[in-house]
């Protein structure tokens, strides 16, 4: 996969709420702002502690969410097609908390670097926003996701809630 065309359709056929106002060529200009980027089974894309210029749109394969706790890694999540992934460090300026691994089968994404990104906003903003809108409901979908569990945790320990 590594036409425009194929790398667009891809796009397209993962990411409906990314691309449900964006036009066709509006969505292959997205995809031209971006390196597509293939990770072997089990490598790390991103490391512990980096702080890197771009983040991720998962368009085929499995990510492995991973902390260090004790020498031991511990998977806290996965990502599949369709997911962006590294948006946090990319906008905050802070290391990453979290390792991007390949699962087993690898992963391909599409990768979008900071120079490209502030290029995109300027020349292309309909497309800018409507990826920023994409991030700002991807990191809410984390957040949401993240209270559930803490609050069923909290349950869980405490008893409260349960009769």
């Amino acid at each position: 996969m590594n036409t425009t065309e194929e790398l667009t359709s891809r796009v397209i056929e993962t990411c409906p709420s990314f691309c449900a106002a964006l036009t066709r060529d509006e969505v292959a200009t997205f995809v031209s702002f971006t390196t597509a980027v293939n990770a072997e089974p089990q490598e790390i894309v991103a490391e512990i502690g980096h702080v890197e210029d771009h983040f991720f749109l998962v368009i085929d394969g499995t990510l492995k969410l991973s902390r260090e706790e004790m020498g031991n890694e511990i998977e806290v999540g996965r990502l599949e097609a369709g997911c962006l992934a590294g948006v946090m460090s990319f906008f905050d300026n802070k290391p990453r908390s979290i390792r991007l691994r390949a699962a087993k089968k690898g992963v391909s994404l599409l990768s979008i670097t900071r120079p490209m990104y502030k290029r995109l906003c300027v020349e292309h903003p309909y497309i800018a926003v409507n990826l920023l809108e994409f991030v700002i409901l991807s990191l809410d979908k984390l957040v949401r996701s993240t209270s559930q569990d803490v609050s069923t945790m909290h349950k869980q320990m405490t008893g409260i809630g349960y009769r």
